[in-house]
C-alpha cells in the first residue's frame, strides 16, 4: 500500500467524525456562533388561494369592520366647459364711413369705455358730408333771406300769394336739406362744429375688446361689404359652454343651478344658472350644448378659459356609502377588503362617487347596502404584504 492511499484512509473516519459533531451542534438549541436567537417566523398572512384578491388572515379579529350605509343624495354631473362672452352684451364694432386707417387708440384686450376713441379714419365719406353740409347750409341761409324779401314785397302788394308761398317752400325745402346734412355727419361719427376729414371710430358701449380684426394702414371698406374692426363685450356677465352626453341630460334642466369651478381657484366654486339646453346633440361627439349664465364681478372668468360645472339633479336616490378609510386605491382602481367568514377576505373592485359629508364616500357600483368591509384599508393592506 502506497503511504498516499494509506493517508486517504486515514483520513476518512476523521471527516465522517467532524460531519457528525458538526451535525449535533447544529441541532443543539441555544449553539449559534454569536448566541443569537432563531428568527420568529411571521403568520400574519397565509395565501393558500388560487384567487389572488383573496386573504387568509391568521388575526381576523384585529381588522374593525363597518357596515354599508344607505344614504339619501342628489346624483351630480360634472362636465368640462368653456368661458365665452354673452353675446347679448357684446357688439361688433363697424365704421359707416370708409378710408384709410391712420392712428389706432386702443388695441385687443384693453378696457374701454363707451364712447372712447378707437382708432381714427382718413375718410373720404366724411369729407363729402361735411361737403354737403356746408352748401346746403349756404341754400339754407339764402332761403331764408328770400323768404324774408317775398314777405315784406307781399305785404306792401308787389308780389301776389303764389310767389310767397313758393319761397317758403323753398325755405322749408332747405331747411330739411340742412338737417339731412347734420344728420349725416353725426351718423359717421362727426362733428358739424369741429370739419375734418378724420373719422373718429368710438365705442359703443363699455366693455373689454375681444376681437381685433384691423391694424395701421388698413383700408376699411363700405358699410355693405365690411366685417367688424372690433368686438366690445361687457363681461361683467359670461356664458358658460358645455358639452352634456345624451345620457347626462335628463339630470340637466333649465332653470337648475350650477356650481362652476375654476383651476387656481380649487377653493372657490361660483353660482350659475342653466337658460338654455340645445335642441340638437353634436353628430360626432353625442353632445348637446347647455347654456349657463355666470355672473362675473370681479372678472375672474376670462373669454376661452376652460371650466368645470357641477349639475345637481332634482330627485334624490339611495346610494350607498361607506367611510373613506374603507376604501384604498391600487393600481390605478378603488378598492374594499370584504370578510367572506373563517378568516377569510375578498379585494372588491367599487366604483366611487362623489364624497360626501362626515368622511363617508358615495359607492356606484361593487357594494349593496348592509355587506360587511374592513374600516381601515390601508391597515389590511400592510398586514398582507408582512409575509
Amino acid at each position: 500500500m502506497t503511504k498516499a492511499n494509506h493517508a486517504r484512509r486515514c483520513r476518512r473516519p476523521i471527516a465522517f467524525l467532524a460531519c457528525s459533531l458538526l451535525s449535533v451542534f447544529i441541532l443543539l438549541p441555544g449553539t449559534g456562533c454569536s448566541g443569537d436567537k432563531p428568527e420568529p417566523t411571521s403568520t400574519k398572512v397565509v395565501e393558500t388561494n388560487a384567487d389572488p384578491n383573496v386573504f387568509t388572515m391568521q388575526n381576523p379579529n384585529q381588522f374593525a369592520l363597518t357596515s354599508v350605509q344607505v344614504r339619501k343624495v342628489s346624483d351630480e354631473v360634472h362636465v368640462n366647459c368653456a368661458i365665452t362672452p354673452d353675446v347679448n352684451l357684446s357688439v361688433p364694432v363697424v365704421s359707416l364711413g370708409g378710408g384709410m386707417v391712420v392712428e389706432i387708440k386702443s388695441k385687443l384686450g384693453d378696457y374701454v369705455k363707451k364712447g372712447q376713441v378707437l382708432l381714427l379714419i382718413n375718410s373720404p365719406d366724411l369729407t363729402g358730408a361735411f361737403a354737403d353740409y356746408q352748401k346746403f347750409k349756404a341754400d339754407q341761409v339764402l332761403a331764408e333771406k328770400q323768404l324774408a324779401r317775398a314777405q315784406l314785397l307781399y305785404d306792401k302788394g308787389a308780389i301776389s300769394q303764389a310767389d310767397l308761398e313758393a319761397a317758403q317752400d323753398a325755405h322749408a325745402k332747405a331747411d330739411v336739406d340742412l338737417q339731412a346734412a347734420i344728420a349725416h355727419v353725426k351718423v359717421l361719427g362727426g362733428d358739424i362744429s369741429n370739419p375734418t376729414t378724420l373719422l373718429p371710430l368710438r365705442a359703443p358701449i363699455s366693455g373689454t375688446i375681444v376681437d381685433q380684426q384691423i391694424t395701421n394702414g388698413t383700408g376699411v371698406r363700405s358699410l355693405d361689404n365690411q366685417q367688424a374692426l372690433f368686438t366690445i363685450a361687457d363681461l361683467s356677465q359670461v356664458w358658460v359652454i358645455c358639452d352634456v352626453y345624451q345620457d347626462m341630460l335628463p339630470q340637466v334642466h333649465v332653470g337648475d343651478s350650477a356650481n362652476i369651478s375654476v383651476n387656481g381657484y380649487a377653493h372657490d366654486q361660483f353660482a350659475g344658472k342653466v337658460i338654455n339646453i340645445s335642441q340638437v346633440l353634436d353628430p360626432t361627439t353625442r353632445t348637446a350644448k347647455v347654456r349657463i349664465e355666470l355672473p362675473n364681478p370681479n372678472g375672474i372668468m376670462r373669454a376661452g378659459m376652460y371650466v368645470t360645472a357641477m349639475f345637481h339633479a332634482r330627485a334624490q336616490v339611495e346610494r350607498p356609502v361607506v367611510p373613506t378609510t374603507a376604501i384604498i386605491q391600487l393600481h390605478d382602481s378603488n378598492w374594499v377588503f370584504v370578510p367572506l367568514g373563517d378568516g377569510q377576505f375578498r379585494r372588491v373592485r367599487v366604483e366611487l362617487g362623489p364624497e360626501e359629508q362626515g368622511g363617508y364616500q358615495q359607492v356606484s357600483s361593487g357594494l349593496k347596502p348592509n355587506d360587511q368591509v374592513v374600516t381601515n384599508a390601508l391597515q389590511f393592506s400592510n398586514a398582507t404584504e408582512e409575509k
